[in-house]
């Protein structure tokens, strides 16, 4: 186990930068998920960790070594690939069991500790089975028992998950949060699945065109966005984000269209995000949004409203969705507490409004 830290890393292609200053530190035995979208440069970070891309400038540590130009063989990190890279023609045992043979170590001592991975994952009935005859799920865990055997420093994952169905996708990522756990190994993951970051990580790095833009714990995350990109970026479905003037209790739209936000702050001409959770659609003849959608999930419903024209999307407890139907007019208000004010030129977090948070891993301030 070790603590990571990259010191202001850059990678550049020519002209190019992918990776600009990035500073972030992976706590001993912490699970930190890179997450954004593509071409952000969150597998590239992964990847000058593992010493597959060379760093343009900057230092990557992992314990007290500087790693920055050493051969990936030397670094003692273990990468879970996204297609697992397993070898077709060898068993599971054999698979496991690998890196061992390749140090050179004792066949028999190599395959007796392959039995006791195997047998930690829930494998040992699988262990005479080549790779085609496994599930995505059983394949992952062949490829993270692979990994776990070499006993490294670090865990790099890059998005192992994404080439498993939906179903297999959330029971593989509980079994591979029960696994760190277990065996408390720092992890570094790349996804670019927001859900998936928040539900596996101690800690969510949100990049955006080669930065890290926001770093914190999930809930951070998500209860402080630091700017409208994370806002959009993080929850499902994502957050309302409208322009248009705060004047006390009232937000107004252009076109006239009014949120009651039941906070007193004057602002002026801001962007508001409020998420989908928190605004509350009241069915009245005087309203003048509509209806435009019902999505009906079970304990819950997604309902799609048209504000004169502005698209907005409340999610409401079934329980509470009596008078709500398509073609129904509504009122909209936000939960108290629950508005997020942002600079509507830079898109910057405005202080003072919702819930407040600061990008150093901090505890949320409400």
């Amino acid at each position: 186990m070790a603590i990571v830290r990259f010191s202001n890393v850059n990678k550049a292609y020519g002209s190019v930068s992918v990776v600009s200053d990035l500073n972030l530190e992976l706590l001993d035995g912490s699970f930190t998920v890179l997450v954004g979208p593509s071409g952000c440069g969150k597998s590239t970070s992964l990847r000058m960790l593992a010493g597959l891309e060379s760093v343009t400038s900057g230092t990557i540590a992992i314990g007290d070594r500087d790693v920055t130009h050493l051969q990936p063989r030397d670094r003692d990190v273990a990468m879970v690939f996204q297609n697992y890279a397993l070898y077709p023609h060898l068993s599971v045992r054999e698979n496991i069991a690998f890196p061992l043979r390749a140090a050179k170590e004792p066949r028999s001592d190599a395959l007796k500790r392959a039995d006791a991975v195997a047998e930690s994952l829930g494998l040992s009935k699988l262990l005479a089975r080549k790779p085609k005859d496994l599930s995505g799920g059983q394949q992952q865990r062949v490829a993270i028992g692979r990994a776990i055997i070499r006993e490294p420093s670090v865990f790099l994952f890059d998005e192992p998950l994404s080439n498993l169905d939906a179903k297999l996708r959330v029971e593989t990522r509980t079994e591979l949060l029960q696994i760190q756990r277990g065996l408390g190994i720092t992890c570094l993951y790349v996804t670019h699945d927001q859900e998936e970051a928040m539900t596996l990580s101690d800690r969510m790095v949100v990049m955006r065109d080669g930065r890290a833009v926001q770093v914190g714990t999930p809930l951070e995350v998500y209860d402080a966005p630091l700017d409208t990109f994370v806002a959009a970026f993080v929850g499902s479905p994502k957050m309302n984000l409208v322009d248009g003037e705060l004047t006390g209790e009232t937000f107004i739209l252009p076109n006239g269209f009014t949120v009651a936000v039941a906070q007193k702050i004057a602002r002026g001409a801001v962007t508001l995000g409020v998420r989908p959770d928190d605004l509350v659609p009241a069915v009245t003849d005087e309203g003048d949004a509509t209806v435009k959608l019902i999505e009906l999930l079970g304990p819950r419903a997604i309902v799609t409203i048209d504000a004169r024209g502005v698209e907005l999307t409340s999610v409401v407890e079934s329980s509470r969705m009596s008078g709500i139907t398509e073609g129904a007019r509504v009122s909209l208000s936000a939960r108290p507490g629950t508005v997020h004010l942002f600079d509507n030129h830079t898109g910057q977090r405005i202080a003072g409004a919702g819930q407040e948070s600061t990008n150093d891993g901090n505890r949320v301030h409400r």
